[in-house]
């Protein structure tokens, strides 16, 4: 059984970061432990929010409590994500460090959530610079969307053959397996979305139906379901085949309910037998 720890944020109501992340991992399989960055009644798509913010130092205690226990070496890979101050981006590293002291063939998956194409950052000053400078460079997976890609390799992606050479150009940064988790491109399919991974051997896309709607946390599952399977399986072609598989099911199981949130109870099944699988084909 594979262990992940999973310093992100965490909701009551709905389904981003950690309440993203730590049903799913656990229905394929994988044991979680989830560290909290904040914990708020709901996700702060809604008009208002209320919980506490935890700062970069309860990150830290708590990392170093599991460390007391004598347990850390048992964990084969770190996610983080949402990070909402630079201290907590420092506590991350920290808990890497720490994690890679135990045990060295551990890995460090960040999804580097900055922002959206439409959108722009929704992250504070500093954060995406942190990111690129510090953070991604000590990763040996990286989950960024379209728009992130952009902003970590300072290229523009229009095409497919554009979206294949930024992704390559992510991996100088530091990481050894790129996802680019929402491709959309000028010569893509109509009525289709891509995801791709780019690898040290190769890259390869998945196409999938484009399903209309604003899914939160969305990104968050795509990243957990990812690197569980990267950990099960250590095949990146048949890791992004399953993610677009499972995750596809789920959104939409979401889409067909009629509800804003993921619906990840009703579609639980999707998690470990998907409804529809795709194929990954190189590029």
């Amino acid at each position: 059984m594979k262990t992940i720890l999973s310093i992100q944020s965490s909701v009551a109501y709905g389904h981003v970061g950690n309440s993203a992340a730590t049903f799913p991992l656990m229905r394929m399989g994988v044991e979680v432990w989830p560290v909290l960055t904040v914990h708020f009644s709901n996700n702060t798509g809604y008009a208002s929010w209320r919980g506490p913010v935890l700062s970069a130092d309860d990150v830290r205690d708590v990392v170093r409590g599991i460390d007391d226990l004598g347990v850390l070496g048992e964990c084969d890979a770190v996610l983080s994500g949402y990070q909402g101050a630079a201290g907590t981006g420092r506590a991350v590293l920290d808990a890497v460090a720490l994690v890679k002291q135990r045990n060295p063939a551990a890995l460090y998956c960040c999804d580097p959530v900055l922002g959206d194409v439409g959108r722009g950052f929704f992250v504070a000053p500093g954060i995406p610079e942190l990111m690129r400078d510090a953070v991604v460079p000590r990763a040996q997976v990286v989950t960024p969307n379209q728009f992130e890609l952009e902003f970590l390799t300072g290229r523009q992606v229009r095409t497919l053959a554009e979206a294949v050479s930024a992704a390559q150009a992510a991996r100088e940064l530091g990481p050894d397996v790129v996802l680019v988790t929402s491709v959309d491109v000028e010569d893509a399919e109509p009525g289709t979305l891509d995801l791709l991974v780019a690898t040290g051997t190769g890259t390869w896309r998945v196409t999938t139906p484009r399903l209309d709607g604003i899914f939160q946390g969305a990104g968050d599952l795509t990243a957990a379901v990812f690197l569980a399977r990267l950990l099960q399986t250590d095949d990146p072609a048949d890791a992004v085949a399953w993610t677009a598989s499972v995750v596809f099911g789920v959104l939409d199981t979401t889409r067909r309910s009629g509800r804003r949130e993921l619906q990840l109870v009703s579609a639980q099944q999707e998690l470990v037998e998907p409804s529809r699988r795709f194929v990954a084909t190189a590029v």
